[in-house]
């Protein structure tokens, strides 16, 4: 499948207008990392629901212990879905029309997110069966750790400052 060429495109050194669109692409070269992201969020999620689920069990029997899955749950899902929206973003690279697509993609996460957390805060308002105290606290602490994992991941990544494709 062959797409328009862009103007600029004949005059870059290595990119043939016939193949421009059709040529292979690397992936960004922050891919790696975010999905080192998505596979250490996992783990602080299901650990995080882990903990905080013995806790709330431990300390509020099993109201303790719904509040404490859910709301890990909730904070660890919700992150999970920016670093995964950028993560599925690039695999558009080829496409001409990439920064429209990625922006799309990942602005179309961040509304679903804001959504989802919306109505899940609306529906588990008062209700008898959880502890709102250990889902905030499973909540904003799982939140915390994705954050901080996700600065530890950016830290020691390697990412060069220079872009190599053509």
């Amino acid at each position: 499948m062959s797409t328009s060429v862009p103007p600029d495109a004949q005059n870059t050194p290595g990119v043939e207008p016939t193949t421009y669109g059709d040529g292979e692409y690397p992936m960004p070269s922050s891919q790696p990392m975010l999905l080192r992201g998505v596979r250490w969020g996992i783990i602080a999620t299901v650990a995080s629901m882990v903990l905080f689920a013995v806790i709330g069990y431990l300390t509020r029997g099993s109201v303790g212990l719904a509040g404490g899955l859910i709301g890990a749950g909730i904070g660890g899902v919700l992150l999970l879905i920016t670093v995964g929206s950028i993560a599925f973003a690039n695999r558009f690279v080829r496409s001409p029309v990439y920064l429209q697509i990625f922006m799309g993609i990942v602005m179309g996460a961040f509304v679903v997110k804001l959504i989802a957390f919306v109505v899940a805060a609306l529906l588990l308002r008062d209700q008898p069966w959880l502890d709102p105290q250990i889902l905030f606290i499973a909540l904003v602490t799982t939140v915390l750790v994705s954050i901080i994992i996700d600065v530890i991941i950016v830290a020691k990544a390697r990412v060069p400052y220079v872009d190599l494709t053509p």
